[in-house]
C-alpha cells in the first residue's frame, strides 16, 4: 500500500522537485502520469484535481496538494527533512536562492509560456530558453558565493536550493545552455547527482 499518489509528468521541473522531496522523505507513492504533450492536464479529470491544470498534484495524508513549493514545504515540516535553516535570516537567504530559480526563472521557461511566445517554432523556442536560462544560472552562481558548498548548495545536506537547481540544470542541458564556467553550480550538481534521492527522481528514471 502506497503512502500517496503523485500526478506527475517526468520532464516537468515542478514535478521533478516534488519527486526529489518524496525520495528524500522515503515516502512510498504511486505515480500517475499526466501527459502534458497530449494536453491531458486540461482534461476534466485533471482539472477536478487542480483547476489550474498544472502538475504536480500530490495526494497524501488524506489531503490533495498543489504547487511544488507548497508541497515541498509540507513534506519538510511533516517529515522533518531539514530543507531550510532554522535561523530566520539564513532561512530567508536560502529561500531567496531557491526562489531565484523556482519563482523567477522557471515560469518564463515553462513550456507553455515559451510555446505561446514563439508559436512553438524553432529555432525561436530554443533561443527563448537560452536567453533566460543562461543569465538565470549566472545569477544563481553569483548568489552561491554567499554560501559554503559542503558539498550541497548551502551546507552538508540537500536543501531547498538543491531541489530547485537540479531540474533547472536538466532543462539547461535539454536546451543547449552552456554553464561550464559556473564552478559552484557544477560542484553542487555533482554532489546531487551522486545522491540516491536525486538519481531516483531524475526524469530518465521517472519515464
Amino acid at each position: 500500500m502506497s503512502d500517496g499518489v503523485l500526478w506527475d509528468y517526468p520532464k516537468s521541473s515542478a514535478s521533478y522537485r516534488v519527486r526529489i522531496a518524496l525520495q528524500l522523505a522515503g515516502i512510498d507513492h504511486r505515480v500517475e502520469t499526466v501527459d502534458l504533450l497530449a494536453k491531458a492536464q486540461r482534461s476534466p479529470a485533471h482539472l477536478a484535481r487542480n483547476p489550474q491544470g498544472f502538475v504536480p498534484v500530490l495526494e497524501i495524508d488524506g489531503a490533495r496538494l498543489t504547487q511544488s513549493l507548497a508541497i515541498i514545504e509540507y513534506l519538510d515540516v511533516t517529515r522533518g527533512l531539514g530543507l531550510l535553516p532554522v535561523d530566520p535570516l539564513m532561512r530567508a537567504r536560502v529561500q531567496a536562492l531557491a526562489h531565484a530559480i523556482a519563482v523567477d526563472l522557471h515560469p518564463v521557461c515553462n513550456l507553455s509560456v515559451a510555446t505561446y511566445a514563439t508559436r512553438g517554432e524553432e529555432p525561436a523556442r530554443t533561443r527563448w530558453m537560452q536567453h533566460f536560462i543562461a543569465p538565470g544560472l549566472a545569477a544563481f552562481e553569483a548568489l552561491l558565493a554567499g554560501f559554503e558548498q559542503r558539498p550541497y548548495a548551502c551546507g552538508d545536506t540537500p536543501g531547498l536550493a538543491d531541489i530547485c537547481l537540479m531540474p533547472q540544470l536538466y532543462n539547461a542541458r535539454r536546451w543547449g545552455v552552456d554553464y561550464g564556467d559556473c564552478a559552484r553550480i557544477l560542484a553542487v550538481e555533482a554532489a546531487c547527482a551522486a545522491h540516491p534521492a536525486f538519481r531516483s527522481a531524475h526524469p530518465d528514471r521517472a519515464t
